[in-house]
């Protein structure tokens, strides 16, 4: 494969197992004061994704095998972080600032790598069949769109339509979106019968 081809193959396979990752990126920047802080959010994104390309590539080399049903347990990471923000915003007293649902960079790497089953299924295949030159290239060109995508999803965070629209939902919708994200994850994963 040319490594023009191979490029445009790596963008094509971030983009699409990263669509959902951005509208988590997204309510993250969105909660300044709150949240695990820009530094947090970008280190704790390359960290994630760095355990996934890396557990693919251990994968696609046939160093380790893990049932495509049980990458469904990554799916209860965002669900119980979720849940909890959902439970402390219930015990919240009224004009009490809400409680961040993922606070540190090992939250945001942890919620990266529970959202990247998609990728895990997608990156296994494409790394199996990619020469050592093909599979660097892919690396470099998904480090340059991480860092994209969270300039982008900062971005659109700031917007001010966006911030205040969640300054008035945010309390709930960052947990509502990480239960819907764990339990899409969890049932499409053919984890549960």
């Amino acid at each position: 494969m040319t490594p023009l081809a191979a490029a445009a193959e790596a963008v094509g396979a971030f983009t699409v197992t990263n669509i959902d990752d951005f509208v988590v990126l997204t309510t993250l920047f969105a909660q300044p004061g709150r949240g695990p802080g820009t530094g947090r959010i970008v280190s704790g994104q390359y960290l994630g994704m760095g355990a996934l390309v890396a557990v693919s590539a251990l994968a696609a080399a046939g160093l380790a095998t893990v049932p495509e049903r049980w990458v469904g347990l990554l799916g209860l990471v965002p669900l119980v972080l979720g849940v909890r923000g959902l439970l402390a915003l219930r015990r919240r007293r009224a004009g009490e600032p809400a409680v961040p649902v993922v606070r540190g960079l090992g939250g945001v790497a942890a919620l990266t790598v529970a959202n990247g089953g998609d990728n895990v299924a997608v990156y296994i295949p494409l790394l199996h069949r990619s020469s050592g030159a093909d599979t660097a290239i892919t690396v470099v060109v998904f480090a340059a769109l991480v860092g994209i995508w969270c300039a982008a999803a900062r971005a659109v965070a700031g917007h001010p339509r966006v911030t205040a629209g969640l300054e008035r939902t945010g309390h709930w919708l960052v947990p509502t979106v990480y239960v819907v994200l764990g339990l899409r994850i969890v049932l499409g994963s053919g984890l549960l019968p």
